[in-house]
């Protein structure tokens, strides 16, 4: 394809490549993110790092499928359900569908790029900086609802660019209505999104979109697609707004100010990356080098202020990201290209540019990778990340040990499980029968679910208070007779049953600290301390 035309007319995705040559590039793009994943894997699970905490729990949620669960929505659980359906127990497994959905989201990136009508060099270099993302490394590399959070949002703004540009309304808010639908109830954080993007809908011209019979259907069919969780939520008492006032007042998240918020997105999206994402912002806001998408950049603006307003994570404006890559990519080309809109040849320094930058990018990304995914032993990466003064970022308040939250919760599974195995066939059979296996959380819960399985044991089913584990009940087993992995001490529990013993100890030295600890045997519930299934609720 001749550069210097494509280069020279971006206003217009039908004058841009044409869309069969963005897909392939996109497809290409996809096929290195899957690879990339998969190598990932592989390697950590060979250099010891095993499931990750909420892996256990998303599973365990995949056998319990409802419309709706305590700290989530829906689709997670039909994630891990097909993926274990289809590709079985193992790590790889469980985790090549969130390996296909950071696929997706490179694609989507290069869609949108095209949509916007940059040309194959910027779709590449918004591709690249997608691959290279730090934060995307991380939650498309384990079983995760955040995974998927970018395509459902991208796939809203893809269609937003092309409703905005002339294309099929009936095509389109068709696609918009149901990326909206699936998209919240995959996470309900995407209603925030949507608050974000309505608004700057509303200030630009492009409000004429949401007045048209396409976008009340659009908008009705989100609508009916969500219905069976606003009534899941409505049944339940609204149990998720219990959760997340639970978390708001316990203190659960790390509390940022709007200053310390907007540099945490340096680090999450790694530093070379603010270069595209930045430059996309502002470039949308000039409406120069990108016309007619100014409201594309009062969607960032907006959303950032309602995430850093609400206190959330850091990491919850991810699912934005790739339109602003896509948006950056473009005025990177437009400022750098290979030749001048009048086709006459660049300055040197100024056509090297994008390959320098794309050097720097891919250097500094695997400089910075052991923070994404664990590709180093735990010691060694210790020795690295200290030597290389890189941050042990952690969006929660817990106390942690060597390790980041985010890699500590991949250890001490496996000795707990023995452990609970152990102290389980120790009893005789009348007591296996109507023994309870307890767990303070819903990781060591789905650990032993998880595991039972797995080993094809004769465990019950474990029991928990934490989230939706309380809402699957007791199984029928008796509270007179408890393996219990609590924080509790002897002289606490002691309070509580007629004989505490203690069957083992949690000790690996990388878990997390609040997973050391005694795992018990309990006998003889008191009648001083009655029990009660309600008081073990805890939505947190």
């Amino acid at each position: 394809m001749n550069e210097s035309r494509t280069l020279t007319t971006a206003s217009s995705p039908s004058t841009g490549p044409l869309l069969h040559e963005a897909i392939r590039l996109a497809i290409l793009f996809g096929v290195l993110k899957l690879l990339l994943h998969a190598v990932l894997t592989l390697w950590t699970t060979h250099i010891g790092y095993s499931y990750f905490r909420d892996e256990f729990y998303y599973i365990a949620c995949g056998h319990h499928l409802a419309w709706g669960y305590v700290d989530h929505g829906p689709i997670v659980a039909l994630q891990a359900r097909f993926g274990e359906i289809l590709f079985g127990d193992s790590v790889f497994g469980i985790r090549l569908l969130s390996a296909l959905a950071g696929a997706l989201t490179v694609s989507l990136g290069g869609l949108i790029c095209w949509a916007l009508g940059g040309a194959r060099t910027a779709q590449s270099l918004a591709m690249l900086g997608l691959l290279c993302c730090p934060q995307y490394i991380g939650v498309d590399g384990f079983l995760s609802m955040n995974s998927f959070e970018p395509v459902f949002w991208s796939a809203c703004l893809l269609a937003v660019v092309l409703l905005a540009r002339g294309s099929s309304p009936a095509r389109w808010w068709t696609i918009l209505g149901l990326s909206i639908g699936i998209g919240l109830l995959n996470k309900p954080s995407m209603a925030f999104f949507l608050a974000a993007l309505a608004l700057a809908l509303l200030f630009t011209p492009q409000r004429r979109l949401l007045f048209t019979r396409w976008a009340a259907f659009g908008i009705a069919l989100a609508i009916l697609i969500v219905l069976p969780y606003l009534h899941w939520q409505i049944h339940n008492h609204w149990p998720t707004l219990e959760f997340l006032r639970n978390g708001r007042e316990g203190g659960k998240n790390t509390i940022l100010n709007p200053w310390q918020f907007f540099l945490a997105q340096f680090y999450v999206m790694g530093p070379l990356n603010a270069l595209l994402w930045v430059t996309g912002v502002v470039a949308l806001l000039r409406a120069k080098s990108i016309r007619s998408a100014r409201w594309l950049g009062l969607v960032y603006i907006f959303f950032f202020a309602i995430m850093c307003a609400s206190h959330a994570k850091d990491y919850y404006l991810e699912g934005i990201y790739p339109a602003f890559f896509a948006a950056g990519a473009i005025a990177w080309e437009h400022r750098f290209a290979l030749v001048r809109r009048d086709g006459s040849a660049p300055e040197p320094r100024r056509s090297i540019a994008i390959p320098i930058y794309v050097v720097l990018l891919v250097l500094t990304s695997l400089i910075i990778l052991p923070m994404a995914s664990p590709v180093f032993r735990p010691a060694t990466w210790v020795r690295y990340t200290t030597a290389m003064h890189l941050p042990h970022d952690n969006t929660e308040t817990a106390r942690t040990g060597p390790l980041p939250q985010f890699f500590a919760d991949r250890f001490g599974w496996q000795q707990q499980y023995d452990i609970v195995s152990s102290a389980f066939h120790s009893l005789s059979p009348q007591d296996q029968r109507r023994v309870c296996i307890f767990g303070s959380n819903y990781g060591e819960a789905g650990n032993i679910d998880f595991r039972n399985r797995l080993n094809h044991d004769t465990l019950p089913p474990a029991i928990s208070g934490h989230n939706s584990y309380w809402g699957w009940g007791m199984h029928g087993c008796d509270v007179n007779l408890v393996i219990a992995i609590v924080h509790d001490t002897p002289a606490e529990l002691a309070r509580k049953y007629d004989s505490v013993t203690i069957v083992g100890v949690r000790n690996n030295p990388y878990a997390m600290p609040f997973e050391h600890g005694n795992i018990y045997l309990l006998h003889g519930r008191k009648p001083s301390a009655p029990f009660q299934w309600e008081d073990e609720r805890f939505y947190f």
